[in-house]
């Protein structure tokens, strides 16, 4: 057992926060890096230390290593949490922070090393009696991968072996169009990864993506939280998760959730992990990938199991064993994440920049709003686009649904563009409320998604909304005896 007393997040913005919040409530002193392009960051202001960081472009210092593991060092902690994204995947970086001195709040390297690698982990999975799509792997004899995929049958999905978030993947649907999507996947995915490896599989028509949460603590013992739809995606990029997955059979939703843990369990896994699939229309699953990290739309598991996936996560990484057993797990309810962006979904799904002049977070019964940005802020192209995480829970999938719906309304965030407009009328789709998802519903709905034109009149309306907000007067300071009248105003 190792007592974490210091902890350094090798993160930015809402996940940063999140690890700070968990932390606190365990006793453990924190750390947080920020660049000078990211000084405004929430959990700056709720670190108990904080250290500069540098790097050009600003992305760069996260993606430092040794700058990484230096400055949790020279911190005096005692363990790094890297959250997600940026090194939480890098095998190498797990083992340098361990080779240092310091607990990595993940799994081992090995692990990382294993499931990371889109090829190892589909034949690992293979071994152990989880489905995979049928696929030809490049490395097998690179002369004659083109040929090969092609035996594989049309439509393909190329994919880099070390890709992820939809970065390196070309679907290809004729022979014709085959030379070019390798080119492009290859360039892909040895510009984002550094590794231009890939492999070819069958791309199942109209999927669901499912994925399953699992933890694993070092006796051995690996359970599941559940299944999480992730199907409503633009650009393979996820925008909106539910838990539990709507209209999924107890039986196959058995057999996915058995499948996760039994990989887990074979690659003596570790800490938190997300086991993925895709769900053909037939009700047949397949292995995807495994992500070794905490996910971004973990929130939905806890609003519907009542645990702190990140505080569990703290505590395996102690050394301390899973404190419940699989028939312990509860969930009740049901949970909806929606995505909160800043780009222009109607032009592209576009990333916008900008300084946030207004911000307002919505408030309500059953809901939970994960930001990583402030008022004041700028908003810039050195980041990711995802601002902040609006989650919603409730009785029945009916009202957690209206709470999203309700939620996305109330919120309001002026001097750069939100994606907010958008995933509400994603919320309103008939399909949606239905259940009707997979990873092609944006595309396929994409007329009824559009929002409706606004006049002229409802145009300067809106206008003169927006400049009064940004000029409120409840929020200048008010002397005596103003300010003694309370909330009430003339």
């Amino acid at each position: 057992m190792t007592d974490i007393r210091k902890l350094f997040i090798a993160n930015r913005a809402e996940i940063a926060l999140r690890i700070v919040r968990s932390a606190r409530r365990l006793g453990i002193a924190t750390v947080v890096p920020w660049h000078a392009q990211d000084r405004h960051g929430p959990a700056l202001a709720e670190a108990d230390e904080t250290v500069q960081v540098f790097g050009e472009p600003p992305v760069s210092a996260w993606l430092d290593a040794a700058a990484m593991i230096r400055a949790a060092l020279d911190s005096g902690c005692d363990a790094l949490h890297p959250g997600y994204g940026f090194l939480s995947e890098n095998a190498g970086f797990a083992r340098a922070v361990a080779a240092a001195g310091l607990v990595f709040v993940g799994p081992d390297a090995a692990a990382i090393e294993l499931m990371g690698d889109k090829i190892s982990a589909r034949k690992f999975a293979l071994a152990h009696d989880v489905p995979v799509t049928p696929s030809a792997d490049e490395a097998d004899d690179p002369a004659t991968f083109a040929e090969r995929a092609r035996a594989v049958g049309f439509p393909l999905l190329i994919k880099g072996a070390a890709g992820g978030g939809g970065k390196g993947m070309q679907i290809v649907r004729d022979g014709a169009a085959l030379a070019d999507a390798i080119a492009v996947a290859r360039s892909e995915s040895q510009r984002y990864f550094g590794d231009g490896r890939l492999f070819a599989e069958r791309y199942v028509e109209r999927p669901r993506h499912i994925e399953v949460q699992v933890f694993g603590d070092r006796q051995g013992h690996v359970i599941h939280l559940g299944e999480r739809e992730c199907s409503i995606q633009r650009r393979f990029q996820k925008l909106i998760e539910e838990t539990p997955a709507p209209g999924l059979a107890g039986g196959l939703r058995d057999r996915i959730c058995s499948a996760a843990v039994r990989l887990a369990q074979a690659a003596g896994y570790v800490n938190a992990g997300t086991v993925e699939c895709i769900v053909s229309p037939d009700g047949e699953f397949f292995f995807l990938e495994m992500n070794t990290r905490l996910q971004v739309e973990h929130p939905v598991t806890e609003m519907v199991t009542g645990l702190d996936l990140v505080e569990l996560q703290l505590r395996i990484a102690q050394g301390e064993p899973l404190p419940l057993a699989q028939a312990d797990v509860r969930w009740h309810g049901h949970a909806i994440e929606c995505r909160l962006l800043a780009e222009d979904a109607d032009a592209g799904f576009v990333p916008d920049t900008g300084r946030v002049r207004l911000l307002r977070v919505p408030q309500g019964p059953g809901l939970r709003f994960d930001g990583g940005v402030t008022e004041g802020a700028p908003v810039t192209a050195a980041f990711d686009s995802m601002l902040a995480k609006l989650v919603t829970h409730g009785a029945t999938r009916e009202l957690a649904l209206s709470r999203a719906r309700q939620a996305l309304a109330d919120t309001v965030m002026l001097g750069v563009t939100l994606n907010a407009d958008f995933l509400s009328r994603v919320l309103q789709h008939p399909a949606f409320a239905a259940g009707e998802t997979d990873t092609g519903f944006i595309e396929r709905h994409r007329d009824a998604l559009k929002p409706a034109a606004l006049s002229d009149a409802e145009r300067r309306l809106l206008l003169a909304v927006a400049a009064r907000a940004l000029h409120e007067p409840a929020a200048r300071p008010l002397s005596l005896p103003h300010a003694a009248m309370g909330a009430w105003r003339n």
